[in-house]
């Protein structure tokens, strides 16, 4: 629901609970709240996320709202929604507490559930960072059949910044196997899915990822 749908729709069912003696409508309110709640959640979750990539300032507020989403996703037997908020619970094990382990079995979750219903966009999210998993655990053959996978997928539904992202972790895993000129080529091709859109953020770490490189 949008806007003021859902703000009414609640206010009805209310007045059908309360005067009209009607006991089904306080679960249809719920229904109707969790389906606003859920995505809030998701949103607050993620701003939060993007801050601790800014200043590497943990919020714990972050887990706690993307718990709550991947519940109220389950609930309304929503596997897109719950499969997005499973990776993003995920995330903040393995981005900000560093532990990708106990990330592992959240992404593998996911991932499941999104392959379930054809969300690709949540698939490649969560088949990258099991892909950045396994890099960490040195299976680097599996890493790069992963965040291969991550790129092929967003070049299917057309996430152009998030392809030439995947391609700079491919760059990151060629350098580190012992392979610069593969490296290269992954960046060559990031740069120019980057500018061809406007993906700034991501041409930065093109750079960055040159400079890593030729230092190393």
């Amino acid at each position: 629901m949008q806007g003021q749908d859902w703000i009414e729709r609640a206010g009805e069912l209310f007045e059908a609970a309360m005067f009209g003696g009607d006991a089904s409508a306080l679960e249809r309110s719920d229904d109707v709240l969790d389906a606003v709640e859920a995505p809030l959640s998701m949103a607050r979750g993620k701003v939060l996320h993007v801050r601790f990539l800014n200043d590497r300032e943990e919020d714990g507020r972050e887990l706690v709202l993307f718990e709550r989403a991947a519940e109220l996703y389950g609930r309304l037997g929503d596997a897109s929604g719950e499969a997005d908020a499973l990776f993003w619970v995920g995330c903040w094990h393995q981005v900000v507490k560093g532990d990708g382990a106990t990330g592992r079995p959240y992404f593998e979750r996911s991932y499941a559930l999104a392959e379930s219903v054809d969300d690709r966009m949540t698939m490649s999210y969560a088949i990258r960072h099991l892909g950045f998993a396994d890099k960490d655990e040195g299976r680097f053959e599996e890493a790069r059949r992963q965040l291969t996978e991550s790129v092929t997928l967003r070049r299917e539904i057309g996430f152009r910044p998030g392809e030439a992202a995947g391609l700079v972790a491919l760059a990151y895993l060629a350098a580190e196997t012992g392979d610069p000129t593969a490296a290269i080529r992954h960046l060559d091709e990031a740069q120019s899915v980057a500018e061809s859109c406007g993906a700034k953020a991501v041409s930065g770490w093109i750079e960055q990822a040159r400079t890593h490189i030729r230092s190393a």
